[in-house]
Formats: structure tokens, sequence, C-alpha cells
């Protein structure tokens, strides 16, 4: 199992080198060319997410991108360290709107990546959160010597 991994500050400007490497590291693992373009707005998406959750709260540690080739298959993790709050506690006030908008953003992006990967997990806790999105490989070809 060969692991890439990538730590980037929350910056938005950072996200468009995180979908060139994942692109190129996907394309190595045997990713169908096909569902590249898939994987780069995936990434794109799953860490502009976790960007704008860093900078919600004021986190300057880096988002972490893990890109990960294993037998017949190809993972990518991106992860965050933006507590989530339990489900159901809200703030009352302009604040609670504030945290309703951002609430509905996040789950845009998460149909967003949703609906560009077929294989997704999200998890989240107080000590930040994970998308894990997983595609096929298929074999390079033989090389004949």
């Amino acid at each position: 199992m060969a692991t890439v991994e990538l730590r980037f500050s929350a910056l938005p400007e950072h996200v468009r080198t995180a979908r060139l490497v994942a692109a190129a590291v996907a394309r190595r693992a045997g990713v169908d060319e096909a569902v590249l373009d898939e994987v780069r707005l995936a990434v794109g998406e799953a860490c502009t997410r976790a960007v704008g959750l860093h900078q919600s709260v004021g986190i300057t540690a880096p988002v972490k991108v893990s890109l990960i080739e294993e037998e017949k298959q190809f993972s990518i993790e991106v992860g965050d360290e933006a507590p989530r709050s339990v489900p159901g506690e809200r703030a009352g006030g302009a604040a609670g709107d504030d945290a309703e908008v951002e609430t509905e953003e996040d789950e845009m992006g998460l149909a967003v990546i949703s609906g560009l990967v077929d294989d997704v997990e999200v998890s989240a806790g107080e000590h930040g959160g994970l998308i894990r999105m997983t595609w096929p490989t298929t074999p390079p070809a033989a090389v004949l010597a």
C-alpha cells in the first residue's frame, strides 16, 4: 500500500494544488482516465469545505490530504480539525442564523461530493472530520520487454 500525504495551510489558493496532486497520483494508481475529472472536482470540493471549516473557527492547523493506493482501489482522505457540536445543539440569535447558513453550505458540499463519488464515507466529531472517497483501479497493462 503506497500513501502520499499532503498538508497545506487552510487557504483557498492551495486547493488547486491539492486537486492537481490528487489527479496525478490517481492517474498513476490506475484510476480510469474518464473518472479523473470527478476525482479533481471531488477533492476540490472536500478541500474547499475543510478550508472553510478551519477559517470559520480560526484554526491554523493545516488541512490534511492522504492519497492511498491499495490493491484494486484508490482512496483519498481529506481531514480537518474543526470541532463539530453535538447534533441538535444550537446557539440562538444571529450566531444561530450564521451556523444554519454554514450548515446548509456544508450539506451542499457533501451532496456535490456524493454525486461525484460512489463510495464516500463522512465522519465528524469534537476533534474534526474526515471525508474518505474511494475509486476502483485497473491494473497497468503488462510491459513487454
